[in-house]
Parts: structure tokens; sequence; C-alpha cells
């Protein structure tokens, strides 16, 4: 939980901040302006992710990547001018973050993740990961859970993109309506006049690291059936993982045809080693998971951003614990896996 006990907003800040106040609260804002938040990957979708961030008015962010800047991120990765190609992608992005909102302090890190003690994750209230391999995925978010800090982790991969939450032993509050009969005095004779009226009340959601979500038993009656809703972006994200693990790159468009050969195989493999039915996954999913297409950023980088703010002000229920965003459906969805 993010301690708001010392933070008190200035006149410039309840002034910018006026709209948001009067949307989620003061006491969600002083928390937002107290959280420290850690994004990992400076691709277009932890562009997208470093806006919504910023502009929400945390404290400060911290831009990590060890990464150059290449022309193909300029399709998505608009805090980087077309001039600083060469440089390092955290670096560049630096100007233009601090610019949408100079009361946020935005810095850079430059040091890769296998670089860094466990110790550094733990200084930020909220690490929000991508591009990392799974093993580096599970180990900062173990870290954070030892710690009691919130992770996030996600992905795009041409349309198709996933967000995974890890926010452990999550506590906020929910605005519910309910409707209740009055009696508007003794001449009333209106049997059923009612009204509705707010209250707000406390709730908890438990949530398992990525670990246990990678790895949901199948065979368990309750996962095979969610097989017949037909949707198998849970084995795409998995497939996009292994390859990433495996060649230690995403799939590239310079090598469409032998990568897409790759994916394919590695669907069949998961087909059979999870026992799913035959044409479950289609060829469509995994033949065009290429570059990063910037609406698809834009989509799940706006999931998470809006899951950090939940996150930290305690307001309205968070997404437990996967987002995924089927691009030949062109729909997005929450899943629980791992309980």
């Amino acid at each position: 939980m993010v301690e708001n006990n010392e933070v008190e907003l200035s006149e410039a800040e309840a002034e910018q901040y006026d709209r948001q106040i009067r949307l989620w609260g003061l006491e969600s804002q002083k928390r937002l302006r107290a959280s420290k938040v850690l994004i990992i990957g400076l691709c277009g979708l932890g562009a997208e992710t470093a806006k919504n961030i910023i502009l929400s008015g945390v404290k400060s962010v911290c831009l990590l990547d060890n990464e150059k800047l290449k022309e193909i991120d300029l399709y998505s990765q608009f805090l980087t001018p077309p001039d600083k190609v060469g440089e390092n992608r955290a670096e560049a992005s630096l100007q233009r973050a601090r610019a949408l909102n100079p009361m946020v302090d935005v810095t850079a890190e430059t040091r890769a993740v296998d670089d860094l003690p466990d110790e550094y994750f733990t200084t930020f209230d909220i690490v929000c990961a991508t591009g990392l391999k799974q093993e580096q995925l599970e180990r900062i978010n173990n870290v954070c859970r030892d710690s009691n800090k919130k992770f996030l982790c996600g992905d795009v991969w041409g349309m198709f993109g996933y967000m995974f939450a890890d926010l452990v032993d999550h506590e906020y509050s929910e605005e519910i309506v309910q409707h209740k009969a009055v009696k508007r005095g003794p001449d009333d004779t209106e049997k059923n006049a009612r009204e509705t009226v707010s209250i707000t009340v406390k709730r908890r959601a438990i949530y398992v690291p990525l670990q246990n979500a990678l790895s949901a038993d199948w065979r368990r009656p309750e996962l095979r059936s969610r097989l017949r809703r037909g949707d198998p972006s849970y084995f795409v994200l998995k497939i996009l993982l292994r390859f990433r693990d495996e060649y230690n790159r995403n799939p590239d468009p310079a090598k469409r045809k032998s990568d897409t050969e790759t994916l394919l195989r590695m669907r069949d493999e998961l087909v059979k080693e999870l026992s799913l039915p035959a044409g479950f996954i289609s060829d469509d999913l995994l033949t065009d998971v290429y570059g990063i297409v910037a609406g698809a950023a834009a989509v799940v980088g706006g999931v998470i951003g809006q899951e950090v703010v939940k996150a930290v002000s305690q307001r309205e229920p968070p997404h437990n614990n996967m987002f995924f965003f089927n691009p030949v459906k062109c729909v997005g969805f929450v899943e629980l896996y791992g309980q």
C-alpha cells in the first residue's frame, strides 16, 4: 500500500489534477502523488504505459532500458524523436516524457535488468515490465512479492497483446449503487417509490505470481471448460514467450518466413503437450505477430496505466489477473489463471 500520510497537494497540483480529484477523490490523488513507478522497456508499449502513468500524477517514474533506439521503434514509440536513433531508448525518451507533466520526476536507468540487484526493484511501489524473458519477469515478480510491491507486465507482438497483474494482497474500495423503498410522507399513496443510494464497500483481492499463472494445470475440469469458449490467447502468449526465451528476440519481420514456421512448430508442440483440440490455435494468430502496431500498444498501454492508477489509488476493482487483446476477434477480455 502506498502511504499518503505526509503528502499534501500544492495549489498548482490541486488545479492541475482537479478533474482527477473529482473523479476518484482527494485521498486517491494523494496516494498517486506519493507513488514511485518503474517502467522497464521503452518500446511502443512502454511509451504508452509511461505516458498514461505520468499524466496520472504520480511522484516519480523511472524509465529503464539498456537497448539502443532503432528506426523500427519509431513506428510506435512516440517519446523518441527520429534524430535520437542509435541512442539509449530510456535517455532518448526523457525530454518528451518530462514535458507530459513537469510535476512528475522522470529519470532514466540504462543498466540491464540482469545487472541490477534484487534490492533495486524494491525501491519502487509498482514495477511495470515489458520486453523481458519469462525467467526475468518471474524473478522481478518474486522480488516484488517478497517486499509486498505491486508488479505488472505486458507485451505487444504485432496487434496481439497481454497484461498480467500481481498486486499480492490488495485492498480497495468500491462504490455500489443500491435501490431502497421510500415513503415520502403520511399521505403518500405510491407504494413502490424507490430511490438509489451509493455506498462504499471495502473489498480484498488475492493474486498469484506470474509463474503460477503461466503454469496453470489444464487437466483441471474448470480450465478445460474454458476451451469451449474458443479463445486461445493464453496459449499464444506461451508460444511467444517460449520463442523469446529460446531465440533471445521477438519474431523478426526480416525473417518472417522462417520465424512463422518456427512459431507454428511451437504451436503444434504445445497443442500436443497440453492435449488441446486440433485447430484451436489458428495460423492467423501467429502470422501477424511482427513489430508493434501502435494501435494495439495504445490499447494495452491504456489498460496497464488504468490498472496502475486503480492499484495505487485503491479505488474500484482491478483486473485479476490477465488481460488479452485478440486482434483476430478485435476484442479485449480479462481471465484469471493460476488459482
